[in-house]
This record gives structure tokens, sequence and C-alpha cells, in this order.
């Protein structure tokens, strides 16, 4: 592997990131100074020290937000597909956060990362649903606390290849950053951290099936890892696809169904439903996300066709 492509997946950054840091002398292999296109071989020693990048200037952008709920404490965003949560390297625009400053200022300087203002948890760049953004710092400090604890029930809905044998179920594998991929999470990871999700199959279809997934930890990716590792990986999923269904039309009785499957560009994965104790003025908050199009769509087309 090369080393910039080694420490990109290492450092969790840009490829471009890890080569720029490779080219200022901040990294070093066995002591020495190293060009990024060197190929690492076993043995070689990796070292240096990553300087923290530079803070971001936040600005608001007008975005088309669909909000599902807002008082002056928090707000809950249908976030659609393909929409980056917060600015990281490679998307310094046109985020999640870029369009809560402008529709709603006062979140600037709430939580602990001010890259991050209101952002109590957060959802991939390709999965859609129901997102809660705290207004005023108290109630980002108590929305967090009420994850920690697990006091926030989060329904998602994913459209998997295959089906689970059984009509409900659970799956109990830990989960950590994968050995080799940081980019990648694994439940064979050096330090997997405990995970628990539950599924209800909600439709059949002839090579896939709608599931009603929840989770009782946050891991990262935990849906994804977890229906890949149970050989009923997300479709569109192109990083935990392990079962190869994309690669095996011999598994569906409809090729119709298969070659619109094997072709979905992002992970049918949407969080369905929110609910919980509002923790401001302790109201029962019950939120439902509706179906983005593409998912609806698809859904359609397979049930008809099923």
């Amino acid at each position: 592997m090369r080393l910039d492509q080694f420490l990109s997946e290492m450092a969790d950054c840009s490829r471009s990131r890890a080569a720029s840091l490779i080219r200022q002398g901040h990294i070093y292999l066995n002591k020495n100074p190293v060009k990024s296109s060197h190929r690492l071989k076993p043995g070689e020693t990796v070292s240096g020290i990553i300087p923290a990048e530079p803070a971001r200037r936040l600005l608001p952008e007008s975005l088309p937000l669909e909000t599902l709920f807002e008082d002056k404490y928090l707000i809950i965003i249908n976030k659609p597909p393909g929409l980056v949560v917060h600015p990281a390297p490679g998307h310094d625009q046109g985020t999640l956060v870029n369009g809560l400053l402008a529709r709603y200022p006062d979140i600037r300087g709430t939580g602990t990362d001010k890259g991050r203002p209101g952002i109590v948890h957060r959802l991939d760049k390709d999965t859609s649903g129901a997102i809660i953004i705290a207004r005023t710092q108290t109630a980002f400090d108590r929305l967090t606390g009420m994850f920690a604890s697990r006091e926030i029930t989060k329904i998602y809905m994913a459209l998997v290849f295959g089906a689970p044998d059984q009509k409900t179920g659970s799956i109990h594998l830990p989960i950590g950053r994968h050995v080799t991929n940081r980019k990648k999470m694994s439940t064979r990871s050096a330090k997997a951290r405990q995970a628990e999700t539950h599924w209800r199959i909600i439709k059949r279809f002839k090579g896939a099936s709608l599931l009603e997934v929840g989770i009782k930890t946050g891991r990262t990716h935990q849906i994804r890892v977890h229906c890949a590792e149970s050989g009923t990986p997300v479709v569109g999923d192109r990083t935990y696809n392990n079962a190869g269904w994309t690669k095996q039309p011999a598994r569906f009785k409809n090729k119709a169904i298969f070659n619109l499957l094997k072709g979905v560009p992002r992970q049918m994965l949407h969080a369905w439903k929110l609910e919980f104790i509002h923790p401001m003025t302790n109201q029962k908050i019950k939120c439902r996300a509706p179906l983005p199009q593409d998912m609806k769509q698809l859904l359609m087309y397979i049930n008809r066709v099923s």
C-alpha cells in the first residue's frame, strides 16, 4: 500500500491531506523523510505528528430543509440522502449545519465543537431521516446525556438483500474500527464495543426485504455492519456488501429486481422514527420522517414486480 493511502486510512483524513502532511515533513518512515508514493513493506515504522486542521469559517447557506418539529429548545429535521451533516475535509460547504445556520442562527456556539453547532448525533451522508439539533446549550447537554443513557428510541427502515430466517430477531456483535481500513467498522476489531440491533421484517420481496430496525447502542455504521454480517447487507451499501449479492443473479427469482438493486447508488437506510421525552418541557415527542422519493419509488417498483 502507498504511504499516503495508508496514512489517509489510519488518520481518517483525505488522501490529499495525507500527501500534504508527508510532503511538509510531518511524517517519517523509520525516522527518515519519505515520499507519498513509497510502498510500505513489512517491518517498516511510520511515525509523526498530525497537526490540527485550521478552523473553518461556518457560513450560513440557504438549503431546502424539511422541519419535522421545532420549538425554542430543539429542532428535528428530515435529512435528505446525500447531505453531509457537518463540515469535514472535502465538504466545507453545503452541509446540514450550513443550512441550519441560515434558518436557525441561534444554534451557533451551541455544543462542544464549534464546527458542529447544535449537532447531538449524526447520520451518514447517504442515510436519510430524522435528526435532532439542539438550540440551547442546556438542551444540548441534556440530549447528549439522554443518548448516552439510551433514553431516545431510534427506529430505522432498511431495504436489505435476501431475508432473515425469522420474522423478528436481534444481533449482538461488538463493533470497532477495522484493523486495516480506518474508514470502515468491523465486528472483528481489536477494540470493539458492545452493539445491539433489533429487527422486524415489514415485507418480503423476491430477493430483498424491508426491515424495521431498532438500535440499543449507537455505534458508527452499526446497522450497515450488523446487516452485512448477518448475510443481508443493506441495498446500495458499497462498503459493507460482503455477501456479494450484486454479483450473484442466481440468488434472485426476478431478474428485473436484480438488475435494479445492483445499480442502486446509495444505501437504502432511513431514520424513520424518533421517540423521547423532551428534555426541557417533559413533552412526549413522537416523530416520523417520510421516506425520501428515491427509496419510496424503489419500494413501489419492487413491490409491483414481486
